[in-house]
């Protein structure tokens, strides 16, 4: 990492029955926070909070399937914080969080509304973090990534694993849009970058592009 670049440290918080990845990352220099993917078992984020001593500023989300995003309106009334992302065509899975979370025995969940869509080329930020949005469709219409060019850094959502990609038999998804935005959008960002996933261990870019059977034409 740059000696000159911004610090950054972050808690890995699994949630939900699917071990989802929520992140708490947060800004060394001010410990200002954001919770990323808050996709249940809000006592525990909470919990995980505390014991770091940061401030949540932020809310973000990669996407709006529930095991992201079950959490988000529970945390966003008990922090008093913004929710930024995902992408607006990943609203009508906002739109129906309750109904999702009734199909896997999730209850406590509520419909909302971000209050900031994202697009691609903007930025958002946290302390002095900032990150650029990438809108990679394909898992979902409106997954986002966000990247901190200065940290060779992503919080890759379900776009890209650490040896997979993401599912795309759900409504919405397309494994030839995944691959596209993988290929077009996440690989051009550099070898060395390194990256925490929606579910399961991070990695590299570099190490997916030489190993990961989707990439490489082996799955």
């Amino acid at each position: 990492m740059n000696e000159t670049a911004p610090k950054a440290r972050a808690a890995i918080i699994p949630v939900t029955l699917f071990e989802q990845n929520c992140t708490l990352l947060w800004c060394e220099t001010t410990k200002r926070a954001v919770v990323v993917d808050p996709g249940g078992d809000v006592p525990k984020i909470r919990d995980a909070i505390a014991q770091s001593g940061v401030t949540v500023e932020k809310i973000w989300l990669t996407h709006g399937h529930i095991d992201h995003v079950g959490g988000a309106a529970e945390l966003r009334d008990a922090l008093s914080v913004p929710i930024e992302g995902p992408h607006i065509a990943d609203k009508y899975l906002l739109d129906n969080v309750v109904g999702s979370g009734a199909n896997f025995g999730m209850t406590g969940v509520r419909n909302f509304t971000p209050d900031r869509w994202l697009d691609e080329g903007e930025n958002v930020s946290v302390g002095e973090l900032t990150f650029d949005i990438l809108h990679c469709p394909g898992h979902s219409p409106g997954s986002v990534v966000f990247f901190n060019p200065a940290m060779r850094f992503a919080l890759m959502g379900d776009v890209l694993f650490n040896g997979s990609v993401g599912r795309t038999d759900l409504p919405g998804g397309s494994h030839a849009t995944l691959i596209k935005s993988i290929t077009e959008k996440i690989l051009p960002l550099g070898d060395d970058v390194g990256f925490i996933c929606g579910h399961g261990p991070g990695s590299s870019i570099g190490d997916e592009r030489r190993s990961n059977p989707f990439l490489t034409g082996e799955a």
